[in-house]
C-alpha cells in the first residue's frame, strides 16, 4: 500500500508530478464534478487511457493541502483477483487508520471493474458502518459491468454520483489548446445555436485548425499531448492503446480474433446499417447473437455507439439494421492499424458528431426513402442533424421540425459552439 500512497512519507506522486512536469497538460473537467462530502460513493466511468487515474491524482493533490496525508488512500485494482483480496486491501487500511486516529477519509479504488465481485467487499463494510464518515471513488473502464454492480448499493450511495469520464469533447479541445473562450449553447437550447456560433465566428480560422488537429488526436491524452510536442501521432501511441483494448477484451471473454473480424467488418461497412446477422455471415462467428455479444463488449469499453432507427411517430425499431460509430478519431486510427482496413475522414467526422451527442442524449437515425445521419428527441418534436463532410445528395424528411445541416465550414463551428458536459 506504501508505493501507492507515496504522500503517506511525504513524497510525490510519480503519475501527479509526470502531470505537472508535461509539457503538454490540463486539469480534467469532471474534478469539478466530483463532491466531497461525506458519506458519498461516487462511480466513475469512462475508457481505458483518458486519465481517470490522473484526475484522481490531481483530486488527491489538492486534499493533501487541507487534510492529513494519512486521510487519503489509493488503490489501483488492477492485479487484484476477486472481492476477497480487496476486502483484505481495505481491513488492512481501516485497521491502520484506527491506530493514526483518523475518523474521516478520502478513498480512491482505481480500475475496479474486473475484480470479480468487487461490490460485495464494499457493500459488506458499507452496512458495517466503516465507512461512514469517508468519500469513496470507485472508477472502471466497463461501464456495464459498473452499472449492473451499483445496483447493489440502494440506499448505500449517500451524496455520491454517477460521472462519465470521456475523452476531450472538441469544444474543450478548442478552450485548452486555442487558448480562447467560447460562447456555448446546451443541447437543451439547441434552436439559438447558430448566435453561439456566429459569436465565435470570431475565430473561425482557429477552431478550423483545431479540428483538423483533432482528426489526428481525437479527445485522448496521449496521442494529444504527443501531437502538440511534436506535430504527429506515433505508432507508439496506437500500439499502447491497442494493447489496453485487446488486454479488456479478453478479461470479458472475448477472442481476439473473432474481435479483429467483428471491427473489420464494422470498418468496411462505412456507417451503412448493417445487422448481427450480416455480420454474422461475413465472419467466423456462426450465431447472431454471439455477434451482438461482441458488439456489446465493444460499447461497453466505450469504443463504438450502436444507433437504432425511429421512427416518425417516435418508435425505436431495434431488430432493424443498425449504425454503428466508434466513438474517436484516434480510435478509428487506432483500430485501422490493427486490422488494416482503410478509414476514410467523412466516416471518423459523422462519428464526431454522434458519440458528442451521445454524451449528453439519446441518439439514433432514420433511414427510408431518405436517410438523417442523427436524430435527438427534444420535447416531442425531432430535430435531425445531417453531416455533409463529402458529395452527398440528401432530401429532407417532412416529419423534422428542424434540421441542423452540417456542411465542412460550418460543422467546426457548431462542435466548438455546442456545451458537451451533462448536466
Amino acid at each position: 500500500m506504501e508505493e501507492q500512497n507515496p504522500w503517506w512519507v511525504n513524497e510525490e506522486d510519480f503519475e501527479y508530478r509526470k502531470w505537472k512536469e508535461s509539457e503538454v497538460r490540463w486539469k480534467p473537467r469532471i474534478i469539478e464534478e466530483i463532491t466531497l462530502d461525506p458519506f458519498s460513493l461516487h462511480f466513475i466511468s469512462g475508457p481505458r487511457q483518458v486519465g481517470k487515474t490522473t484526475a484522481l491524482k490531481i483530486c488527491i493533490h489538492e486534499l493533501l493541502k487541507k487534510k492529513d496525508p494519512k486521510a487519503i488512500f489509493y488503490y489501483s485494482c488492477d492485479e487484484l483477483t476477486d472481492y476477497k483480496e480487496l476486502g483484505e486491501v481495505l481491513d488492512n487500511y481501516i485497521n491502520a487508520r484506527k491506530e493514526w486516529r483518523i475518523k474521516s477519509s478520502f478513498i480512491f479504488l482505481d480500475e475496479i471493474t474486473f475484480v470479480d465481485e468487487w461490490w460485495r467487499a464494499i457493500k459488506f463494510r458499507i452496512d458495517r458502518g466503516f465507512f461512514r464518515n469517508d468519500v469513496i471513488l470507485v472508477t472502471g473502464s466497463c461501464s456495464l459491468e459498473l452499472l449492473k454492480q451499483k445496483e447493489y448499493f440502494p440506499g448505500r450511495r449517500g451524496s455520491g454520483k454517477d460521472i462519465y469520464f470521456f475523452p476531450l469533447d472538441f469544444s474543450e479541445y478548442v478552450e485548452i489548446f486555442g487558448k480562447i473562450r467560447l460562447k456555448k449553447i446546451s443541447i437543451d437550447e439547441i434552436n439559438g445555436i447558430e448566435s453561439a456560433m456566429n459569436a465565435n465566428s470570431l475565430y473561425q480560422n482557429t477552431i478550423d485548425r483545431l479540428f483538423s488537429n483533432y482528426l489526428k488526436t481525437g479527445g485522448f491524452p496521449i496521442p494529444t499531448k504527443e501531437f502538440f510536442a511534436r506535430g504527429k501521432v506515433s505508432v507508439y501511441a496506437k500500439k499502447v492503446y491497442l494493447d489496453w483494448l485487446r488486454s479488456d477484451w479478453k478479461k470479458i471473454g472475448k477472442s481476439d480474433k473473432y474481435m479483429k473480424e467483428v471491427i473489420s467488418y464494422i470498418l468496411r461497412s462505412r456507417l451503412t446499417p448493417i445487422s448481427w446477422l450480416s455480420i454474422s455471415r461475413e465472419t467466423s462467428l456462426a450465431s447472431p447473437h454471439t455477434v451482438q455479444s461482441y458488439i456489446e463488449a465493444l460499447e461497453d469499453l466505450f469504443v463504438a455507439k450502436v444507433l437504432n432507427i425511429i421512427t416518425p411517430d417516435f418508435r425505436v425499431l431495434y431488430r432493424k439494421n443498425k449504425k454503428i460509430h466508434i466513438t474517436d478519431p484516434f480510435l478509428y486510427a487506432t483500430l485501422s492499424y490493427f486490422t488494416g482496413e482503410e478509414v476514410l475522414e467523412e466516416m471518423v467526422v459523422e462519428s464526431i458528431v454522434s458519440s458528442h451527442f451521445s454524451m449528453v442524449t439519446d441518439v439514433y437515425f432514420w433511414k427510408n426513402k431518405s436517410e438523417v445521419d442523427i436524430i435527438v428527441k427534444k420535447d416531442k418534436e425531432q430535430i435531425g442533424v445531417e453531416v455533409k463532410w463529402g458529395f452527398k445528395k440528401f432530401i429532407k424528411p417532412r416529419h423534422l421540425s428542424k434540421l441542423l445541416l452540417l456542411t465542412k465550414d460550418k460543422l467546426p463551428l457548431f462542435m466548438a459552439s455546442t456545451d458537451w458536459s451533462k448536466k
